[in-house]
């Protein structure tokens, strides 16, 4: 099951489908694996103070992911997106913001599944199951050379 919450009426006004746009990528995502997984759409502000609080990053940023213990099954974990952050970087990269917003989506939810990018043979690795992913649902590749 996927959970969306729309907390930043701002989301549904830039993009009304904002909610189908979240569950069909986090679909995507989760593919045939089993378990729930909640999406909060936001505002910077609740996502700068995750951001601190979590992570010891004072800004806000696009997405975070927060897997659940293992004892929380089904449940996955938790995305938060923040609006201002997606919206501007949307803009600035040429995209559409339901096109920034599935692979965000995507990208969370890799995390959630215990993907990662700290070194270089993971960082590509999950790059190429994001594009894989985002091709599947007729999104470009967000990593192509402008």
């Amino acid at each position: 099951m996927i959970e969306v919450e729309i907390e930043d009426e701002a989301w549904t006004v830039a993009l009304p489908a904002a909610a189908a746009v979240v569950e069909r990528a986090a679909a995507a995502a989760l593919g045939a694996t089993e378990g729930d997984v909640v999406v909060l759409l936001t505002d910077d502000a609740a996502v700068h103070d995750l951001n601190v609080r979590f992570r010891d990053r004072d800004q806000p940023t696009n997405v975070l992911s927060f897997p659940a213990a293992e004892s929380a099954a089904p449940h996955l974990g938790d995305l938060v997106l923040a609006f201002g952050v997606c919206a501007a970087e949307a803009a600035a990269q040429g995209k559409s913001l339901a096109d920034h917003l599935t692979h965000l989506t995507i990208h969370g939810v890799l995390h959630l599944l215990g993907r990662d990018h700290i070194d270089e043979a993971e960082a590509e690795a999950m790059e190429t199951e994001e594009r894989t992913l985002l091709a599947s649902l007729g999104v470009a590749d967000p990593y192509r050379p402008a």
